[in-house]
């Protein structure tokens, strides 16, 4: 997953949307203690600074009750502990954005270890495409559907299913009858050329570049900016979809 966002870290850091205080404040209402959590595939942060690769970490923003770690992909129980929290110890693991790159029995494994039981919370988020309005949206989805859809890795599907379909073996936390996924929005309000760096910063459209293919040709281009800039507002609020699985680990 990692090498997929090497080139445009800074791009990424950048551009995509930090998630909304309704998330984490959900998070924090269903998990009892609030002492140590364990953010996965952070990237460049997004989610750390609320509650993976080398070179996205570089952009990651540095806060004092923040330890960003690069770990290895796979980890015995010993490193587990040694590297990221004692048995036992944590009481979040959050994964945004990143959980349909995992190998998921090897990881479900690892936080089952390292949660304290049965409150420890699991929760992990997609978001889906960005929505702006009818006239430019008219011109992203057939760019998201037919451009850029032989570019994307398999695994983006899920997030496309907005992780209904994702296996997610734990118990519905109190006060819900099961795992989600729960819905919040994102909002961000973005001029065309960020817009257009945002989609630049897409794991696609690097592997697009890479095979010699521009996704963003002149003519695609022009179609955004016609859309965009038709009801004369430079800037734009542009809504993302969220979807969150939340679980407690149990017994």
């Amino acid at each position: 997953m990692a090498k997929l966002f090497i080139k445009q870290a800074k791009q990424y850091a950048e551009t995509r949307p930090s998630y909304p205080p309704q998330l984490f404040q959900f998070i924090a209402s269903k998990t009892p203690l609030h002492d140590l959590a364990w953010d996965v595939g952070t990237g460049s942060g997004q989610a750390a600074q609320s509650t993976t690769s080398p070179k996205q970490l570089e952009f990651a923003t540095k806060l004092p009750n923040i330890k960003y770690q690069l770990t290895p992909p796979i980890m015995s129980s010993s490193e587990l502990e040694q590297i990221v929290a004692a048995q036992a110890s944590l009481d979040l693991v959050t994964v945004a954005q990143a959980m349909h790159w995992l190998d998921l029995p090897k990881f479900y494994k690892e936080v089952k270890l390292v949660l304290k039981k049965p409150h420890g919370v699991i929760a992990a988020w997609c978001y889906t495409v960005p929505q702006v309005n009818n006239s430019v949206d008219s011109v992203f989805v057939p760019f998201y559907r037919i451009n850029t859809d032989p570019y994307w890795e398999p695994q983006r599907k899920l997030v496309d299913d907005k992780y209904t379909n994702i296996d997610f073996p734990f118990e519905p936390v109190d006060g819900t009858d099961n795992t989600g996924p729960f819905e919040f929005v994102i909002e961000k309000l973005m001029d065309l050329e960020s817009y257009f760096t945002y989609l630049r910063s897409w794991s696609a459209y690097q592997t697009a570049k890479d095979k010699g293919v521009e996704l963003l040709t002149d003519d695609v281009i022009d179609n955004f900016k016609r859309t965009w800039n038709e009801d004369g507002q430079g800037q734009k609020v542009v809504r993302y979809p969220v979807y969150l699985r939340i679980g407690r680990v149990g017994n």
